[in-house]
């Protein structure tokens, strides 16, 4: 691609000014936190569809709760290993389109479906939406990697991410009002109309990177395909199987996010469950209570983003410190007061403060481990994060089935100390891991053709 003489630019003409690609990053940030929405909202429905003070409610155990609250992970672990792959093969545009179709019209069905087949027809909807979105991560790695500029990287990043929290959040709050309006079925049904809006406007303005996109400048194009080294297109590169396995710090995101998943299912599934059950919190309440912490790591996240942006544009630690440090918030931070949540009185202020402060330290991780895959080889992020984000998510469908399992009394405190107990030792144990092995380093695989090059002129 050349540039003419009027579509010259200095890099000083967009670092941190509004362009196109900051409205494809808000429609990824949307599609994100649409994409969370339809992954939660079981979390609350559940909550409202078991109880008998409704007139549709359903007698469903706690164990068969475990299992619908599970059940989204069972069809999201399919699809998320070939999910990168498929991305940089097809584009995550097309991807994301199916994975806000297929979420949608299954919102849809969801309540005729537990009015006819009960919970199991249920758990047959959750695992088609969870097939259906596994790609999500995936696409957005690779699309991150496509229109994020290197100086913007972290903040982008961030914002993209900070979407899951965002739709949590937003699910949790409207859920108790929704539910008081229209019954249980209108979690979904407002879900299903809101993400086929969403689908619209995607297929209208999105796109799978600057160069295909209609509506950018010729300007930003060229600043953004510069600053990622991609000036004249990007070529598709056999992935290198054999180096990202026997790689320890692929290794490590591996581990990491397997730890993030952990917390953050066991939380999301049954932050509403612990308050209805132990702190008696009525389902309307349950909602505001349960949204808090979710808010609050959405807003915390952007400081994060933009604190670790300063550090390294400043050097003032490299990449990989940088990245470890605020992964140990996000991963230390959270044990730790998980285990205080434990001890803490039964009191709803108490609680709901602690489980903000859990989710407010987890913030961290966004510019943490997250963005590793894209430091460490941004031609195979998309296909690094299926994988990584395929084993956490095979590990995350035992969250609630191992909590199930765990609390013999859903109002007995001690036994949620348990499952706390459980999810504080992961994010220890794993952020130990990832602080020995784990690097941000740009791997010699990410571009194999040099490597191969390299070789071959020192046999030479």
């Amino acid at each position: 691609m050349t540039v003419s003489k009027e579509d010259e630019y200095s890099e000083e003409d967009f670092r941190g000014k509004p362009g196109f690609r900051h409205i494809q990053v808000f429609l990824l940030f949307l599609i994100m936190s649409f994409g969370f929405s339809f992954r939660s909202n079981i979390s609350m429905a559940v909550v409202a569809m078991t109880d008998d003070n409704n007139e549709n409610y359903f007698d469903w155990s706690m164990q068969s709760q475990s299992v619908i609250l599970s059940s989204f992970t069972w069809g999201y672990v399919v699809s998320q290993f070939p999910g990168g792959e498929l991305a940089a093969r097809f584009g995550g545009k097309l991807l994301l389109c199916l994975c806000l179709a297929v979420n949608s019209l299954l919102s849809f069905v969801t309540p005729f479906g537990a009015n006819l087949g009960g919970w199991q027809l249920v758990c047959a909807c959750r695992v088609i939406q969870g097939f259906g979105q596994g790609i999500l991560m995936p696409c957005m790695h690779h699309l991150i990697g496509k229109w994020a500029p290197l100086e913007e990287k972290s903040r982008i990043g961030t914002f993209i991410y900070s979407g899951a929290q965002f739709g949590i959040a937003l699910q949790m709050l409207i859920s108790g009002y929704l539910v008081s309006a229209f019954g249980w079925p209108g979690i979904f049904y407002t879900n299903g109309i809101m993400g086929t809006a969403l689908l619209i406007l995607y297929i209208i303005f999105g796109a799978d990177s600057p160069q295909t996109s209609r509506w950018i400048s010729k300007k930003e194009r060229f600043y953004i395909q510069t600053s990622l080294g991609q000036v004249g297109g990007h070529k598709r590169l056999p992935t290198p199987w054999k180096k990202m396995w026997t790689s320890l710090p692929f290794i490590s995101l591996i581990i990491a996010n397997c730890a993030q998943n952990w917390g953050l299912w066991t939380l999301m599934t049954l932050i509403p469950s612990y308050l209805s059950q132990v702190q008696g919190v009525s389902i309307k309440s349950n909602g505001l209570m349960s949204a808090i912490p979710y808010l609050a790591i959405f807003i915390f996240s952007f400081p994060f983003g933009y604190l670790a942006d300063l550090v390294i544009r400043k050097k003032w630690c490299s990449l990989t410190i940088t990245r470890k440090i605020f992964n140990s918030i996000g991963f230390f931070g959270p044990g730790f007061a998980l285990i205080g949540l434990s001890y803490a009185p039964a009191d709803v202020t108490i609680a709901v403060v602690l489980l903000t402060v859990v989710m407010i330290l987890n913030a961290g991780h966004f510019t943490g481990f997250l963005l590793g895959h894209i430091d460490m080889a941004p031609n195979f992020a998309g296909t690094m994060s299926g994988i990584t984000n395929g084993f956490a998510n095979v590990l995350s469908i035992f969250a609630p089935l191992a909590a199930g399992l765990i609390l013999i009394d859903e109002t007995d405190a001690n036994d949620w100390r348990k499952v706390f107990y459980l999810s504080s030792g992961i994010y220890i144990g794993c952020n130990i891991f990832y602080l020995i092995f784990g690097s941000s380093a740009r791997q010699d695989w990410n571009e194999p053709n040099k490597s191969a090059g390299k070789i071959i002129k020192k046999i030479l």
